[in-house]
């Protein structure tokens, strides 16, 4: 069961006292895989991955059974600034229609096997614009961290958090600018698709925001306080949540693992229980994995966000353990082991 999370405090101190993968399942799916009925080595990536996952589910001969997609939504009032290419209203809307089934995530999460809930956190309440003031409260991100960490299903194997906020890549690029230093230019992306002026514009409102927050450069949680959003705070507790359930996370594109660095940056080891589902087409996503040392299962052009690069990636998890699991042994396969 999951503590009730009732500070700020408390949550800096469940998340650096998170408990650690399996080690006596770490071992037997070691010695499982090296039993298998195949060259050692040959399956790649497949082999890592399924050992990872195996730790964290504290079996070394795991399923994947149940997985769980959330996604969170939140609106931004920097988007008054003119960073995106659409309105806040879209947001709203984007909502009915996760709620309706007719996103691209919707039909990701069903190929998957995963359920899949949307939480709207606060839509015609917009965070504070950051080039003015903090993004939220101390109690609002309190409120957006719960949402995220009661949303996750204890019963749930595997999770992947995706967003809808119009705007919000302009506070994950700010989130990266704040955590991990250079020049605004360097994480700050198209997005939706602004043009040459709109990037410049969304530039320069990223580095002034930043240059605004200077004193919290470096603390994950006044970071995310002060520059991000609600759904972005959701997706940390709800990540946050998984790693002290021990239930692997599968991480989504940019806006995602911003939301993962807060988490990094507040306890080592926070993301040890994640892997990275895609490298996502917006610019700064590959220099914010290096940063988060993950290395992507697939690059195939995204930049949708809602969760799909993510809950596309379970595929490739799920194919992991079942042959980890499924396949026969050298002895129960009656085959000859190589020298």
């Amino acid at each position: 069961m999951l503590p009730d999370l009732s500070d700020l405090s408390t949550f800096r101190t469940l998340l650096a006292q998170a408990p650690a993968p399996d080690q006596p399942a770490l071992e037997a799916a070691r010695d499982r895989n090296g039993q298998l009925t195949k060259p050692p080595g040959a399956l790649g990536r497949l082999e890592d991955l399924a050992i990872w996952y195996a730790g964290w589910r504290g079996t070394g001969r795991p399923r994947v059974e149940a997985p769980q997609v959330i996604v969170f939504a939140g609106n931004h009032g920097v988007t008054a600034q003119g960073v995106s290419a659409f309105p806040p209203e879209v947001t709203v809307q984007m909502v009915a229609n996760f709620q309706a089934g007719g996103a691209a995530i919707n039909q990701l999460a069903q190929a998957a096997g995963a359920t899949m809930t949307v939480h709207a956190l606060d839509l015609d309440r917009p965070t504070v614009d950051f080039t003015t003031g903090p993004a939220m409260s101390e109690a609002e991100l309190l409120d957006a961290l719960r949402t995220g960490w009661t949303a996750v299903d204890p019963q749930a194997d595997v999770l992947v958090v995706g967003e809808m906020g119009i705007g919000n890549t302009t506070p994950a690029a700010a989130i990266c600018t704040a955590l991990f230093g250079g020049d605004a230019g360097s994480w700050t992306g198209r997005g939706t698709g602004v043009d040459d002026a709109g990037l410049a514009l969304k530039t320069d409102v990223v580095a002034r925001g930043v240059a605004l927050h200077a004193e919290a450069a470096g603390d994950g949680i006044e970071v995310l306080r002060r520059l991000g959003g609600r759904e972005i705070a959701a997706m940390a507790g709800a990540m946050a949540a998984a790693r002290v359930l021990r239930i692997p996370v599968v991480l989504d594109g940019f806006i995602c693992c911003a939301a993962a660095a807060c988490l990094q940056a507040v306890a080592q080891g926070a993301l040890d229980h994640a892997v990275a589902g895609h490298q996502s087409a917006e610019g700064a996503h590959a220099a914010l994995l290096g940063k988060l040392g993950k290395e992507p299962l697939l690059t195939l052009g995204l930049r949708l966000g809602e969760g799909s690069g993510g809950a596309l990636a379970l595929g490739v998890l799920k194919a992991a353990i079942a042959c980890h699991s499924g396949m026969a042994t050298f002895a129960e396969a009656g085959v000859s082991e190589g020298e």
